[in-house]
């Protein structure tokens, strides 16, 4: 098993590679049995593989899915119709587990993509009670172990809130998601093992989110 996904980011990259050259409906379609072997199956197999791990895991199911290929050009300036990555979710609700392939990164990742407006509510109040210095040990215990985490996605701190307020950081933010990067020589280690070790550094994290919502 843990042979069986070493292929995927390789093959991912290089027909990524190839689309990014050829980012066209009429070349994907002449292509389309080749991502369909070599992208869509093996990661197909991955989720359901990490989707029974994360069930033992957290005790929880977890639902699997594999974003698909064709971009929403409706409203962008930018109308290639295909991404430049392949990229996969496991939902756990109120969180989720991510791994994203691309020809510049493999990210395993897990937290909230975005707070809906109850969530927030809840994130805030939590982070201006006892909740605030768990999540920032937390998140730096993570960070300082190799994690990384995006800046906030407000500016200001928000009202009521003092623009001082020890946990400003927190409070800023609108999801909360922790990466880890796999470099080369860690996914010669194989893929597998590699995610599933990330998935594990994150039980803690999402333990300590699932108590707030």
């Amino acid at each position: 098993m843990t042979q069986e996904f070493n292929s995927l980011v390789p093959d991912a990259r290089a027909f990524l590679e190839a689309l990014a050259a050829n980012n066209s409906r009429e070349w994907f379609q002449e292509h389309k049995a080749e991502y369909d072997a070599r992208l869509k199956a093996p990661a197909s197999a991955l989720l359901d593989v990490l989707s029974a791990d994360l069930q033992r895991q957290t005790g929880r199911p977890a639902k699997p899915k594999l974003f698909r290929p064709h971009r929403d050009v409706r409203f962008s300036k930018d109308k290639t119709p295909y991404h430049l990555h392949l990229h996969m979710l496991w939902s756990t609700p109120p969180t989720g587990w991510f791994l994203g392939i691309s020809t510049e990164y493999v990210s395993v990742g897990a937290g909230v993509m975005a707070f809906d407006k109850a969530q927030l509510d809840q994130w805030r109040a939590a982070i201006d009670g006892h909740h605030g210095s768990i999540l920032a040990g937390e998140i730096a215990a993570l960070t300082k172990a190799g994690a990384r985490i995006e800046a906030p996605e407000l500016k200001r701190v928000p009202a009521p809130f003092d623009k001082d307020h020890p946990y400003s950081d927190l409070l800023k933010r609108k999801s909360l998601t922790l990466w880890r990067d796999l470099d080369t020589k860690e996914l010669e280690n194989g893929l597998l093992p590699q995610v599933q070790a990330v998935f594990a550094s994150f039980q803690s994290l999402d333990t300590k989110l699932r108590a707030i919502f």
